[in-house]
């Protein structure tokens, strides 16, 4: 146990965080430019430019991909979880460009006093006030797979900024199944497709019926675009 315990600690360190956030990061690029875009993709780019600063919002299991379709002229923050495997995460994410901020944004009341969830929220306003974008995962950790909570939907009402449905999907991927947000796995030499949908905006005087409902429709959006995309990236050939 003893040894467990020191190769765990080890394996947390901050030099092993940066060599391992590192080869994600390079194997990442790498998979990305094996990728084509799949035919029917949203113009991401365009969009985000239109929008911005606009909060892009995407599954859990997904995450691996959300770097692929950020314009890399935009500046960008991303939620990650406040757990020591995040660690590595923000590693990876910030070789990208991308800032970070630590919290849980999915549970607003619960996340006030443990997660820090109120800061967070507080942290991305002020960072879209101030011009940059926020890469969200709307459904709550360890909670129900995508099925949007409402801290993205309390960042969207405090900011005034509109919130982006938006998936993203390889033809070639491994899903891993016995994870509670079925992660997957993006594989090499394949075809990527992006879906976005509509920007949902949020009225700065929203009560709490109809928080729960933007909250509800979001998730729709959501899976709509997650939907759209696994048939994009699945077609055998594009004509």
């Amino acid at each position: 146990m003893r040894v467990q315990r020191r190769l765990k600690a080890a394996s947390r360190s901050p030099a092993a965080v940066r060599l391992v956030g590192r080869l994600i990061f390079e194997a990442l690029r790498g998979l990305r430019a094996s990728q084509r875009e799949a035919e029917g993709s949203s113009d991401f780019r365009a969009i985000l430019h239109a929008r911005h600063p606009a909060i892009v919002a995407l599954w859990h299991g997904q995450h691996l991909l959300a770097p692929f379709f950020r314009p890399r002229e935009l500046p960008y923050l991303a939620l990650l979880s406040r757990s020591a495997d995040a660690e590595i995460n923000a590693a990876v994410v910030e070789r990208f460009g991308i800032e970070t901020v630590r919290g849980s944004g999915g549970r607003v009341r619960e996340a006030a006093s443990e997660k820090g969830g109120v800061r967070a929220l507080l942290r991305m306003k002020r960072a879209l006030d101030e011009g940059f974008g926020i890469c969200m995962i709307a459904d709550v950790p360890k909670g129900t797979p995508r099925e949007a909570g409402l801290g993205i939907v309390t960042l969207a009402r405090l900011s005034g900024r509109p919130i982006v449905p938006s998936a993203a999907v390889t033809s070639r991927r491994r899903v891993l199944e016995k994870t509670w947000d079925k992660t997957t796995i993006p594989l090499p030499f394949g075809r990527i497709a992006v879906v976005m949908e509509e920007p949902i905006f949020v009225p700065p005087d929203a009560g709490a019926d109809e928080m729960e409902a933007i909250r509800a429709r979001l998730t729709l959006a959501i899976e709509r675009a997650n939907r759209r995309a696994a048939e994009l990236a699945d077609r055998k050939t594009n004509h």
